[in-house]
């Protein structure tokens, strides 16, 4: 592998290059700052957390809903946990919405609920990393710092054909990235090298014609740029299975409970299940409650980042004893109020995959639990979301 150093002009005129292409085709987004105005910190750092390995266009909906619920960040810092979760719900990575509620708090007790303008106190909070820090000093505070995320190593990758894969390449392209920068206007170049790479320097096909560095770019130049960045071989992802259990009262409240806060959907409502691992056996597995179960047909399927889910739901036909068979943290839900839950995604799909089998008249119910439904005439099988 190689890396390619050949430069076609001085930093300074690529950076002029680009924001004067910015100045004309600047995505409007509602939380960028428009024209004379000036970028509101809290702002910058919702839509970046938000935008973590999410798109644009399914953020903003969410982030609407956030600054109207809680228009600052001593606003959302008072709110209670599992009420951020529950409008974060459909949004995916939750780990990011405990980490937004225990930043907002941070920002607040720590620095008086303005947010620090360096990039080491900002990679002090919750949930900041490295590129998060350097976009919110850099747009909110006009802080001479690159923000490297995907988009922007995919530019720096192809402008000057670095071949070496990802994630080895990342000192370099970073290097060559904070070099761009200029002491002027650095939020705009950090919003502008985002754009670029959002709307012409595409994963596939990109559209070299109309791109303000075409003439510079040593990926067009070498027919590299569509291969670029290299990345290493992807592992396989490996597939755990567990079972969720479906106790309905004959009130018709479910039973849910909340996932340890510690971990994968950590602080989540969900349907409660069995650990997820290799293997799930097709013996009655142990669950909450002693009850005549049954299993229903299909499978529930979810992936996650670094593994593939595969969930059996088994369902209580008679419950023999109302105990809980353990101390977790359970809450009875009426069926209606299920969408107002923060049930992950995963947790949605054993919801839909169980209501269908319920929606014939309601039966004699069972001592302290559930009732008898008619049989599915077919399973279902839920697609990975």
């Amino acid at each position: 592998m190689r890396s390619s150093m050949a430069r076609k002009g001085p930093e300074s005129t690529r950076s002029s290059q680009l924001l004067a292409w910015y100045d004309v085709n600047a995505r409007v987004l509602p939380w960028r700052a428009r024209g004379a105005e000036v970028a509101d910190p809290y702002r910058v750092w919702l839509s970046e957390i938000m935008l973590q390995q999410t798109t644009v266009q399914a953020v903003k909906a969410y982030f609407e809903k956030f600054v109207t619920l809680w228009p600052s960040v001593q606003a959302l810092a008072a709110a209670p946990l599992d009420d951020v979760l529950k409008a974060w719900a459909g949004l995916g990575y939750y780990a990011r919405a405990r980490n937004l509620h225990a930043c907002a708090k941070e920002v607040v007790s720590r620095f008086g609920g303005g947010f620090p303008e360096t990039e080491e106190e900002l990679r002090s909070l919750p949930g900041i990393g490295p590129y998060t820090a350097g976009a919110i000093a850099a747009i909110a505070f006009g802080g001479r710092h690159a923000a490297v995320d995907g988009n922007v190593e995919r530019v720096i990758s192809r402008i000057y054909a670095i071949e070496t894969p990802l994630p080895e390449s990342k000192p370099e392209i970073r290097a060559r990235a904070q070099a761009l920068v200029p002491a002027q206007r650095a939020g705009d170049f950090a919003q502008a090298m985002m754009d670029l790479g959002a709307t012409i320097c595409s994963p596939r096909d990109p559209n070299c014609l109309i791109c303000p560095w075409t003439e510079h770019c040593q990926g067009r130049i070498t027919g590299l740029a569509p291969t670029l960045p290299r990345k290493q071989p992807k592992k396989a992802v490996p597939t755990r299975r567990g079972v969720a259990f479906w106790i309905e009262r004959a009130d018709g409240a479910v039973l849910l409970r909340r996932r340890p806060e510690k971990g994968l959907l950590g602080g989540m409502m969900e349907v409660p299940s069995t650990e997820w691992g290799a293997q799930v056996s097709d013996a009655e597995p142990q669950a909450p409650v002693a009850a005549a179960w049954r299993k229903l047909p299909g499978l529930v399927e979810h992936t996650f980042t670094h593994f593939h889910l595969e969930l059996t739901v088994w369902r209580a036909e008679e419950v023999t004893d109302g105990a809980l068979r353990d101390d977790g943290d359970y809450r009875w839900t009426k069926r209606e109020d299920l969408a107002g839950e923060a049930l992950p995604t995963a947790m949605r799909k054993v919801v839909a995959h169980v209501l269908p089998d319920m929606s014939s008249p309601r039966q004699k119910p069972g001592p302290g639990f559930g009732r008898k439904p008619r049989r599915k005439k077919a399973g279902s099988r839920l697609s990975p979301g």
